[in-house]
């Protein structure tokens, strides 16, 4: 997963595959998700990113781990 933001054109993209996209749905103004042929998501794009969002230039990225099953 790559996460880019481009300030000259206020755009926050958050790369999932580098599978070529065969479709593209603009759900929400603004909001570009792309597909590839099998209709997985391989991106998504998001215009205007410092009005829908806090801070596009902060990025935090956590993992959360399955809890322990005590017997």
């Amino acid at each position: 997963m790559k996460v880019v933001y481009d300030p000259e054109v206020d755009v926050l993209s958050v790369l999932l595959s580098d599978a070529p996209v065969a479709e593209s749905d603009q759900e929400k103004p603004g909001v570009i998700l792309d597909y590839d042929a099998g209709g997985n998501m391989v991106s998504c794009e998001v215009r205007d990113a410092w009005k829908r969002m806090a801070n596009p230039m902060s990025v935090e990225y956590a993992v959360t781990l399955p809890r322990c099953r005590l017997a």
